[in-house]
């Protein structure tokens, strides 16, 4: 209880901070059964085509195309082993390790100094700049293989990683620097005033004080444009004509011809691509959360 005076002298009790606090609403018996219900049945469907994937990957041939529905037929490693060494799936892997290792590391490096820009300096066209990186959002890969690939053709770029390389980071960087612009954002400014009164230039600053505060966004990036190179078909379909460069993407469609799907070496080839996207994702977990909501606050 708050005591106050007025101007007579008299002494006035103010109870308004004497009122309890309002009970937190206690959920019913049957609110929470529907409630943890509905989350059951949608961490089922989520994980179902998953789990689907991967016990048909331990199946042979005929019992994956078999009408019987089994979870467990002469379970085996036989497809794995196939695949890895009566295939050219290891050449594919190596490919797209590397181009989604140069995609990753142009994709963080051109984001995060577009964002530092966008985030810290006034130059001409800047609002324009930001819009256009929206608008590259809008057009489906669809309607840009056509002028990409005319591009690449061009710069004699056709059936080579650089092409792929190229295109998916005009894809992953727009996204990826209006994202880091928010979260360079949320970074002090007087961070940079006191690094410049200490000598440091510009990108000393940007690269000394502000790019080791800003790990969670940057993980956000690697993240986004590893996925983005990494499991990516249209392009790599349409770029890359011999099998020597071919990509994951691409080159697991050769087990699903028109005539004669091998689903068993497709299951197979679909769980060993998931293991490098997994381990990324382990290791980039702790600053996923904290990067992807930075953006939303700002002081």
């Amino acid at each position: 209880m708050a005591i106050s005076t007025i101007g007579t002298g008299e002494v006035v009790a103010d109870l308004s901070t004497d009122r309890p606090p309002k009970p937190r609403r206690q959920r019913s018996v049957l609110a929470s059964v529907l409630l943890h219900g509905t989350l059951l049945v949608a961490v089922f469907i989520a994980l179902f085509p998953v789990i689907w994937v991967l016990l048909s990957s331990l199946k042979p041939a005929y019992a994956i195309q078999s009408t019987d529905i089994e979870l467990f037929n002469h379970p085996s490693l036989h497809n794995y082993s196939h695949v890895l060494f009566d295939t050219n799936f290891p050449r594919w892997f190596l490919n797209s390790i590397v181009v989604a290792a140069f995609t990753m590391l142009i994709g963080i490096s051109m984001s995060a100094t577009a964002g530092y820009a966008l985030s810290r300096f006034n130059f001409p066209g800047k609002r324009g700049l930001m819009w256009v990186f929206l608008l590259t959002q809008m057009f489906p890969v669809a309607i840009l293989i056509v002028p990409i690939y005319t591009i690449m053709a061009k710069l004699d770029l056709i059936d080579t990683k650089a092409s792929l390389v190229i295109a998916y980071c005009t894809v992953a960087v727009p996204f990826c620097a209006w994202m880091m612009r928010g979260y360079f954002d949320t970074i002090p400014k007087e961070l940079d005033e006191a690094a410049s009164l200490d000598g440091l230039s510009p990108f000393g600053t940007f690269w000394r004080v502000i790019l080791p505060l800003a790990r969670p966004g940057l993980a956000v990036t690697a993240f986004y444009t590893f996925l983005t190179a990494w499991g990516e078909v249209a392009y790599a379909i349409a770029f890359i004509q011999t099998d020597k460069n071919l990509t994951l993407g691409a080159g697991l469609q050769q087990f699903v011809p028109r005539f004669n799907p091998q689903w068993e070496s497709l299951t197979a080839g679909a769980v060993l691509i998931t293991i490098p996207a997994g381990l990324v994702f382990f290791f980039a977990q702790r600053h996923l959360v904290a990067g992807l909501t930075a953006g939303g606050t700002k002081g």
